[in-house]
């Protein structure tokens, strides 16, 4: 008996994302949602804050999506993967909610500094010592403000890319535009990201004590590029900033 329910749990939580969304789709099966809700609900929520800056805003998105993709359950294509879907909804829905803001003469950096606090702690990246907590939660919180004064257009590409760590495919999918126009995108995003973040790591670094500058600013401040060619998505590999360290 306890070896049935064990194999019967093993082959419920094995299931693919597409596999649970076919059981909601057609059977309305909650369990089979939570699933969902269970394996996504961070990866939305870091999704929205990153887009629209705001921890309350993010929460509310996150709850939104879920019951909206439960609504629309029966529209779900078991041909295309769940992911994709989920993406393009939770992106339409930081669109949607932008506009909002845009209209009411608003920013995405007009959270308050309780937000910009908690904002910080998702942004930044584990590090060893206190000091260096300290350096990337800075580091973190310019890289916050730099990526919601980018254009959406930008905005979106840099963090599926980035901080979802989806390919350029992937991207071109859930977006539904060529592979092409990604990568351009993602180029100018980070030209455009590296031109806010440079003068501010400059002026970091020049007040910061020498042995802790271990911040992501290029010390040998290259301003050449090796030959052949480059993958352009990857931030390390553009003169000024080590913009990979930052964004991951």
């Amino acid at each position: 008996m306890f070896k049935k329910t064990v194999e019967g749990l093993a082959a419920w939580f094995s299931l693919s994302d597409e596999e649970a969304m076919e059981r909601a789709r057609s059977e309305a099966d909650l369990h089979a949602f939570g699933l969902l809700v269970q394996r996504w609900r961070k990866r939305v929520y870091n999704l929205c804050l990153r887009m629209t800056g705001s921890t309350h805003t993010a929460d509310d998105l996150t709850q939104e999506l879920f019951v909206r993709i439960f609504d629309r359950r029966r529209g779900f294509d078991p041909s295309q993967k769940f992911s994709t879907w989920l993406w393009r909804i939770a992106l339409n829905l930081c669109y949607d909610e932008l506009r909002r803001i845009n209209r009411r003469g608003e920013s995405p950096l007009d959270a308050d500094e309780s937000e910009s606090i908690a904002a910080r702690c998702e942004f930044a990246a584990e590090t060893p010592t206190p000091d260096a907590q300290l350096a990337g939660q800075e580091e973190g919180e310019l890289v916050r403000r730099a990526l919601l004064r980018l254009p959406e257009i930008y905005r979106s590409v840099l963090v599926l890319r980035h901080y979802e760590n989806l390919k350029l495919r992937e991207i071109a999918e859930v977006l539904e535009i060529p592979e092409g126009t990604v990568n351009s995108r993602i180029a100018e995003g980070l030209a455009r990201l590296t031109r806010i973040l440079e003068p501010q790591f400059d002026d970091r670094q020049g007040r910061a004590n020498p042995m802790h500058s271990n911040v992501a600013v290029n010390a040998g401040r290259r301003t050449g590029s090796a030959s052949g060619s480059q993958d352009i998505s990857a931030p390390a590999s553009r003169p000024g900033l080590q913009l990979q360290k930052v964004l991951l």
